[in-house]
């Protein structure tokens, strides 16, 4: 399930569709449901996403139509994964997700531009860690109104916020540190500092 601020790089649409067509053919719509129910709480697929995706798939031989059926409007086809699809499957299951160590990000950045230009770090750092709290307590709502796998969704992103959090109480720690690393100069007197 998506969780703001939590999403996954990795997340691949066309092979969590590949999962979901493994355990039962089914047809695009509910392909959508499902990865919504499961996985797009919050940012759910666009129909276009779902049959493009779809499309890709059928081309790389990964599904195949397993039924056309007439409806009200255009026929609607059933799809089913394949050998080389459930291979694909297999091996992306496998393998390790890469961890994101996130050595350059952009709250480290503004850390050190807000150095260098003489405004307060500090500010900065206070300002993260009240929208990562607000973040985590929406979490903790959240976690104890859902199921379990809400709760473990939950609890991935609440210990990622925790990780962040002692990040950010280190950094206030070693402002001073940082600044005289950087050589940071003295604030201009004609500058005023928004």
């Amino acid at each position: 399930m998506y969780t703001p601020g939590v999403e996954s790089p990795g997340m691949s649409i066309g092979q969590t569709f590949l999962g979901l067509l493994e355990a039962s053919p089914r047809h695009g719509y509910e392909l959508k449901r499902v990865y919504d129910e499961r996985f797009g709480q919050g940012r759910p697929l666009h129909y276009g996403q779902v049959y493009s995706t779809l499309a890709r798939l059928l081309k790389s031989g990964l599904v195949e139509v397993d039924g056309v059926e007439p409806g009200a409007g255009p026929e609607r086809k059933r799809y089913a994964i394949t050998a080389a699809g459930v291979t694909d499957v297999a091996r992306w299951l496998a393998q390790p997700e890469k961890p994101d160590t996130y050595l350059q990000n952009t709250l480290y950045a503004k850390v050190v531009l807000g150095l260098l230009t003489g405004r307060d770090a500090a500010d900065i750092l206070d300002v993260q860690r009240a929208e990562h709290l607000r973040l985590m307590r929406a979490l903790t709502r959240r976690k104890a109104d859902g199921d379990l796998a809400d709760q473990l969704i939950c609890d991935f992103a609440l210990f990622h916020l925790e990780a962040d959090l002692r990040w950010l109480e280190l950094t206030a720690a070693r402002l001073d540190q940082l600044a005289a690393t950087l050589r940071v100069p003295a604030p201009h007197p004609d500058r005023s500092t928004p």
